[in-house]
Formats: C-alpha cells, structure tokens, sequence
C-alpha cells in the first residue's frame, strides 16, 4: 500500500482507491498491533541477483535512480499510523527473507495474521505462503486485497480457499473486524 502502486507509475494497482478504506479500518483498529510492509525497488538498472537484475533493468522507471523518493512511502491513510504501526523494508517479495518480522512477531507471541494488501498475486501471495510455512494462521482481508491483473487475483482466490483452507481464511474486513479482540 504504498505510493508508487496508488499513484500514476508503471506499477499503479487500478483497484487501491476501492481497497483502501478496509485496509485503513484494520490498521486503525489496533494500529499497535499493524505492521506494513514496503516493497523498497533496486537502486539502478540491473541491479540485484539473478533474474532480481534483469527485473529492475525491464521496470528501469521503477529503480529508485528514476522514481521520486516519496513514491516508495506509504500512502497518507496509513503513514499516519505509523508509529504506532511498524514499517518493514524488503528487497522482494516475500516479507520473510532477509527481514526480522518473523522474531518480532515471535517476540510478541502473534500466531495469526490478518494480511491486505497489494497485489494479491504478487507481494500477498509471497506474504501468505511463506506465514503458512513459517505456521501462521492466516486470515485474508477479501475486501483489502488488490491487483492488477483480475484473472490472478480471481484465482488466487479460489487456491486459498480450495487449497489452504486449514491454514488460510478468507473474511471480509467487516466479519475480521467482528472476530477481532
């Protein structure tokens, strides 16, 4: 949920707008307990390992060389929650690899996770298998998920409930927010 995909750039996600407000009401629900992840680009063209290089040398106009800093940011509805909100940096998708989110959310005793986000077949997806492999409960925002491609999101859907339904649960933000102590 930051900038660059909420803003006019190569990587605009078309459904923020609509997704934006359940994101919000969860982090505002217990803004302590929120903990927002940035996708932080390759600094140049080229740059990164293996495939990772050619990735920033195709999105050039997405290294951090080319975009406005600000871009990288969260959007100002969830900036402002932050802190309390915590803010993870990552050079990929997963959230997992090469961060410590894992030992704070150890440290914390968290055990399920409430996951929105941007895109659902990108970032998400990376975010979701590797909480399921790490042990996780997983709860989806429905509502607070988007992509730029439909298809994938729509199918990545239906996988999460047909095939992680003991590990993933899809709710909408409303039914999370019902449930949630």
């Amino acid at each position: 949920m930051q900038r660059m995909f909420a803003e006019p750039t190569d990587w605009q996600t078309p459904w923020m707008p609509r997704v934006l407000p359940h994101v919000r009401r969860l982090a505002e629900a217990h803004p302590d307990r929120t903990v927002f992840t940035r996708f932080i680009p390759a600094a140049r063209p080229g740059e990164g390992r293996g495939t990772w290089a050619t990735y920033s040398a195709r999105w050039s106009g997405m290294t951090r060389a080319a975009l406005d800093p600000g871009l990288i940011e969260l959007v100002p509805d969830l900036a402002r929650l932050v802190p309390p909100a915590e803010v993870i940096d990552k050079t990929v998708y997963s959230p997992w690899l090469e961060t410590d989110l894992d030992a704070r959310l150890r440290a914390r005793g968290v055990d399920t996770l409430v996951v929105t986000g941007a895109e659902t077949d990108v970032c998400v997806l990376a975010a979701v298998l590797g909480g399921v492999d790490l042990g996780y409960r997983i709860v989806l925002a429905t509502d607070g998920l988007c992509s730029s491609c439909d298809e994938a999101h729509d199918a990545l859907m239906v996988m999460y409930r047909m095939r992680y339904g003991h590990q993933v649960l899809t709710l909408t933000t409303d039914a999370i927010l019902e449930r949630w102590p």
